[in-house]
């Protein structure tokens, strides 16, 4: 072996580094951009558990009170060790059982799709399904359409970047054991929504591609989902309090917390829900057990002795997989990405009825948590992520990045001008009203003078840094666009979360257009039935004047159409907004169907309505005015039309 090269070679490479840093401290100018480096500028605290233990307990104090909750679960892992387990509150309030983190089991919602998403890694690891393959290879009882040119892959399922519609809601929960379907009759008799986005091009969260996903490693493995699950994950990781089966076995049905609604002043118990998205949401875990999950991941798939992936598989399974842009936040298999503090984390929330909770992971840290409550109260999981934060890894001084404006920029801002709006909300069905009840705000985007951006959110200017991207320096996020084949904007994303997607709609489709429209069209129709019923009640009690028969019928049909429309409005908006949304999980109620059949009824005699209109416009024993109000309600009725469509409210599509 030559040392005298090794030598050369040293000094060649330790004169270069410092060449390197002392270029970066000097001539920061050259670099349009310094990234963050994990734990920069953080100060780390000890991690005591006694001190842990005295701060959630005030925390949770606080915060169950505020938001009113019953009870609550937490576990914290560090460096493949349980710190703290701790129950707080009651898993049963009447019967005043407290939460014991040990044996209450929660109902976890969508973290249910990391066990999943774990499963098709375990198979892949196996080399029983290739994650870049179509799917439509392992399915046999049906085929995915071919919309798009690109297929749809284990991948897409694994990141929400299927572009398949969300959807599954309605219906997905039953009410009895009995009225659930094994997972294979549940897939291949429900409609699968359309695909609206080509593959692997935007983070589009939703049940559908992890119902999927789970699917498959049923038919891959030839063993029921359940089953697999519990054999291959939780035999392992030794979680004996937990599954997908439900109901729970009967030793573990005493242990389920109960899930709450706090209503007027009084806590209203919600019962059980069998959820028929099972990979997607069906697990059931306690604090304990989640923390021995966590452990195996920030482990690469170890725990004690068990193996659930091997390392590589682990950690390609945390490797960020997608992202809008290199810059901004991404999916991994399963979970989604945030950052921290600088510090990046992997994690997932839940939301059942009647629960929330959350596991996160800080991989670099070899740090995570769980929490879980019997309430859905999504504050607390927020609120509790800052208070962990704020004492243990808190901000020696503000980390920025450092950026230029981009020169000479080419990129057509006016063109990005426009209303947004969150895209997380099912498009094909009539869960899409949701959009427009406040479960898909919209922004709009203004483009200013001096080349920045600025979102109705806030204030903001948002400086182009490359070209396409742009950057706030008061929040550190980026912003940037989608593109379609024609060079049209079709999407933004911005925020601190993958889940900050945004689609780009037209000025017709907004909800403040879409509220106006139906309120001059509720106030025609409204008067179109009070003329009607002044009309019916001067010919019942006076002379009723000598008109034609088209005239008649185009008056009653007007009538008729304008009281459909609106005991289906009218029905509709009670049932919205009396009935629980969770009950919507269960199906539509019966009523709802019926005047769902309203709107085709009503549509049909719109038609009808014009055509007589025209034959009765010709007639002159009827005033000018009446006349002009007459066509006033039928042009109200017409346009009423692609409103309905737009919502998905003509005809039955949930």
């Amino acid at each position: 072996m030559n040392f005298t090269i090794i030598n050369k070679n040293f000094k060649r490479l330790f004169i270069g580094l410092v060449l390197l840093f002392w270029m970066g401290l000097v001539f920061p100018c050259f670099a349009q951009e310094i990234p963050q480096q994990p734990h920069q500028n953080i100060g780390v605290n000890p991690l005591d558990s006694q001190e842990l233990e005295i701060i959630l307990d005030r925390f949770f104090g606080e915060q169950m009170e505020k938001l009113h909750i019953p009870g609550a679960a937490f576990s914290l892992v560090k460096d493949g060790e349980i710190v703290l387990s701790k129950g707080y509150g009651f898993a049963h309030l009447e019967k005043k059982i407290p939460v014991n983190p040990d044996l209450t089991i929660f109902r976890i919602g969508s973290i249910s799709k990391l066990f999943t998403a774990t499963a098709v890694m375990q198979l892949a690891q196996k080399k029983q399904l290739k994650l870049d393959e179509d799917i439509n290879r392992y399915l046999q009882a049906f085929q995915i359409d071919k919309t798009y040119s690109k297929p749809i892959t284990f991948s897409n399922l694994l990141t929400h970047t299927d572009g398949i519609d969300s959807g599954w809601a309605i219906g997905a929960f039953a009410r009895t054991r009995s009225q659930m379907k094994p997972l294979e009759q549940y897939v291949t008799s429900k409609p699968l929504p359309p695909r609206i986005l080509p593959p692997q091009e935007v983070f589009f969260y939703g049940d559908v591609g992890m119902v999927l996903a789970g699917y498959l490693v049923e038919k891959i493995s030839e063993i029921p989902f359940e089953e697999y699950v519990r054999q291959n994950i939780l035999e392992p990781l030794k979680m004996q309090h937990s599954g997908f089966e439900q109901p729970l076995p009967p030793q573990l049905q005493s242990d389920l917390a109960v899930g709450y609604k706090y209503n007027n002043g009084s806590y209203q118990q919600r019962e059980f829900a069998f959820n028929q998205n099972v990979p997607a949401a069906a697990f059931m875990a306690t604090a304990e057990d989640m923390a021995h999950f966590a452990i195996a991941h920030l482990q690469n798939g170890r725990y004690e002795g068990g193996q659930i992936l091997s390392e590589a598989t682990a950690k390609e399974m945390h490797r960020r997989q997608f992202a809008h842009h290199r810059l901004m936040p991404g999916s991994a298999y399963g979970f989604y990405e945030r950052e921290f503090q600088s510090i990046r984390a992997l994690e997932h929330s839940g939301r059942m009825n009647g629960y929330s909770s959350l596991l996160m992971l800080f991989p670099d840290l070899n740090l995570g948590f769980f929490v879980a409550c019997n309430n859905n109260a999504s504050e607390l999981l927020t609120n509790l992520s800052q208070e962990i934060f704020k004492h243990y890894y808190p901000v020696s001084h503000q980390s920025t990045i450092l950026h230029r404006p981009l020169a000479n920029s080419q990129t057509p801002l006016q063109q990005l001008s426009g209303t947004y709006r969150y895209i997380h909300y099912p498009h094909s069905t009539i869960e899409k009203l949701g959009a427009i009840l406040g479960e898909a705000p919209e922004v709009k985007l203004t483009s200013n003078r001096d080349r920045t951006l600025t979102l109705s959110s806030n204030s903001n200017k948002w400086v182009e840094v490359e070209p396409w991207l742009f950057y706030d320096e008061k929040t550190g996020n980026y912003m940037t666009f989608r593109r379609d084949e024609r060079d049209r904007i079709t999407h933004l994303f911005t925020g601190s979360s993958i889940f900050s997607a945004l689609e780009k709609i037209k000025w017709y489709e907004t909800a403040a257009f879409q509220f106006k429209l139906a309120g001059i069209c509720v106030l025609i129709f409204v008067s179109a039935c009070l003329a009607g019923l002044i009309r019916w009640v001067v010919n019942r009690f006076g002379q009723p004047p000598q008109l034609a028969k088209t005239v008649w019928l185009a008056r009653f049909l007007a009538f008729l159409v304008s009281f459909l429309y609106l005991a289906f409005l009218s029905g509709m908006g009670w049932f919205v907004f009396k009935t629980d949304f969770w009950e919507f999980f269960y199906g539509l109620p019966v009523l709802v169907k019926f005047l769902l059949y309203l709107t085709p009824i009503a549509s049909g005699l719109t038609v009808a309505l014009i055509i007589t209109t025209a034959l009765a416009w010709r007639t002159k024993n009827w005033s000018v005015l009446s006349r002009l109000h007459h066509l006033l309600v039928a042009l109200a009725a017409l346009i009423f039309i692609p409103f309905l469509n737009y919502w998905n409210l003509l005809g039955l599509r949930w």
